[in-house]
Parts: C-alpha cells; structure tokens; sequence
C-alpha cells in the first residue's frame, strides 16, 4: 500500500482552491471554439502592446488542441474547487511542472514571450503546492517517525 506524506490539511486544501480558481479564471476562455476566438485576439493585442509578441494566426488544429487543454483544466478546476483533496494538490503540482517544461520549451523555441506571463504563475503554483510535500516526507524519513505518524499523514490525505 503506498503512503501519502500529506502536508498541513487547512492551509494546503485553501491553496489548492486558490490554484483550480486561477486555473478556472485563465483557461475558461480556452474552451470553446467561440470564446477561443476572442482570448486569442486579447492575447495578441496584449503581447503586441508590451512588445512580447503576438499569437500565430488561429487554424483549426490550433484552435482544437486549445478547446482540447481548456475543456480538461476547466473539469479538473471544477473538481479542486468543490472537493479539494491534499492529493488534488500533489497531482497539480506535477502536472504544472509538466506544463512549465512544455511553456518553456516552446519559448526557448521562439514562441512569444508573452508566455512568460503564464509560466511565472504555473511555477509559483507548482513550488507551493509540491514543497509541503518534499517536506512533509523529508520530516518523515529524516525524523523519529514511526508507523503511527506515517499513518496519520496518510488519513490526513484522504
């Protein structure tokens, strides 16, 4: 049986919310073709107006794979805001390290900078919600803990 090293349940589920509401907010307009249109004319007026670049023209295989990333984080932020679970957290932090890398990527492949703006946010989320973790486990393995407190980090995670 694996066992979760959960960190502080209250404060840790209040920023889990705070990540899916953020998470909510920026890719709501990714998830139809329509509001898809209008956030991406915003974006590029945007990255125009700070000199960051704009977007490449919409296409449709574009234009699906936004609809595609937006239809599931908005799911996945609807499930953090009305159940927010400490592994909700775990698995958003790898996933927005996931995406970081990918953000990264595609800048160090000449998109905009304008995706700069995103990946400072995604690294911010991804650092708080997954040092608990690092931490709740390094205090497990490196402290006077025995089965009783494994076990107590385990029920808090469920």
């Amino acid at each position: 049986m694996m066992h979760l090293f959960a960190p502080s349940r209250r404060t840790y589920l209040r920023l889990v919310r705070a990540s899916a509401w953020y998470d909510l907010v920026v890719t709501a307009g990714f998830a139809t073709p329509w509001s898809y249109a209008l956030l991406h004319t915003a974006l590029s007026s945007l990255g125009d107006t700070l000199g960051m670049g704009v977007l490449p023209a919409r296409d449709p295989m574009q234009t699906l794979y936004a609809n595609l990333m937006g239809s599931v984080v908005v799911v996945w932020a609807v499930l953090r805001i009305v159940k927010p679970l400490p592994l909700h957290g775990l698995l958003d932090g790898v996933a927005r390290t996931l995406f970081a890398t990918w953000l990264a990527y595609a800048m160090a492949h000449g998109a905009p900078r304008l995706l700069w703006l995103f990946l400072v946010v995604e690294v911010a989320f991804d650092v708080v919600q997954l040092l608990p973790w690092w931490r709740a486990r390094t205090n497990l393995t490196d402290g006077p803990a025995g089965p009783a407190a494994e076990h107590q980090l385990s029920a808090q995670a469920r």
